[in-house]
């Protein structure tokens, strides 16, 4: 846990005490995350993403099974055929009861959660999906710059320094980018491929994190600080994907609640019934896509699956994506 409650609203604070964070320097990890783990240099890759997604194994093992993947090359990473998961059409009940925005605010107001930013997942409504086809991971570094190499796009991530790759973390997911840059990037991948890849709806990616029981994180009811990579407990950095199996959703998908937010297809509007609710971003920003899930900057508010969020143009905001696709 954090050292110290937030109290105030976090887009009036600094970021680093908006993540709860001292002034002085922390750190939740060592300088070396593979020393106390050498043996995972001589293994074969395939071992070390068993291991990287064990959930007998610790998160110090399984995160350091990740960074030597990421080193030596993730064979879970296919830029032109990414793991999906097929989630089978259904007729689902999405978003929130409107007497659940003042428990649900209070539960969370230690981490500077306010009113309006639960209102906007209201209220409970019906909608028919057909199938789809979700990324089994957010889309990584190395991902990313397949499609720079190839599109000469400028669309260069925020947390690439300089503009430059950062080596060794290119099974990270891809921070921050525009979501134009995220549709641009489905599109290149669409026409590289003759796929239907996009991003998910927001429907779709609720659904996709919430299963037919609509949980309330993609694991069950409760917050857990170990299954997700948010900054609670997390390395208060990216981490490589996968390294938190007990964080999966229903449908096996892998770091919906945590690591990085995740763009939709959608601009906010209210659901179907609700009425508008102008918050900071809407007043900030106008129209705003909607993103999903928490991250490593962001309290565990953020990863509940109904949680409706976007960019507010701040390094606090690590703002990723994944693919959908239509069969």
């Amino acid at each position: 846990m954090t050292d110290a409650p937030v109290l105030a609203n976090p887009n009036t604070l600094s970021d680093r005490a908006a993540m709860g964070l001292p002034d002085s320097f922390r750190s939740r990890s060592g300088p070396w995350p593979v020393r106390d783990h050498r043996d995972l240099l001589s293994v074969p890759a395939e071992t070390l993403v068993a291991v990287a997604e064990d959930p007998e194994s610790s998160f110090a093992r399984r995160h350091a099974a990740g960074t030597v993947l990421g080193l030596i090359g993730d064979p879970r990473i296919r830029p032109d055929d990414p793991p999906m998961v097929d989630v089978p059409g259904a007729r689902v009940r999405l978003g929130l009861a409107p007497g659940d925005v003042g428990p649900v605010t209070a539960r969370w107001r230690h981490a500077g959660v306010i009113e309006d930013w639960i209102a906007k997942e209201c209220p409970v409504y019906e909608v028919e999906l057909p199938g789809f086809r979700i990324g089994l991971h957010p889309v990584t570094n190395t991902e990313y710059r397949r499609f720079l190499e190839d599109t000469g796009s400028t669309e260069l991530p925020t947390s690439w320094r300089f503009g430059v790759h950062p080596d060794g973390f290119g099974n990270h997911p891809v921070w921050t980018v525009t979501p134009e840059a995220a549709d641009a990037y489905a599109a290149w991948l669409s026409r590289r491929t003759g796929r239907a890849f996009r991003l998910p709806s927001e429907a779709e990616w609720e659904y996709a994190a919430a299963g037919h029981a609509g949980r309330e994180f993609p694991w069950g009811a409760e917050f857990d600080a170990e299954r997700a990579n948010t900054v609670e407990a997390g390395p208060l950095t990216t981490t490589p994907i996968g390294v938190y199996p007990g964080g999966r959703s229903p449908f096996g998908v892998y770091d919906m609640a945590g690591n990085v937010e995740e763009y939709t297809a959608d601009d906010y509007r209210p659901y179907p019934g609700g009425s508008a609710v102008a918050d900071d971003l809407a007043v900030t920003r106008g129209t705003y896509r909607i993103a999903r899930g928490g991250s490593f900057t962001r309290f565990g508010d953020l990863a509940r699956t109904r949680r409706r969020h976007g960019w507010y143009e701040r390094d606090i905001y690590a703002m990723g994506f994944r693919l959908a696709e239509t069969p």
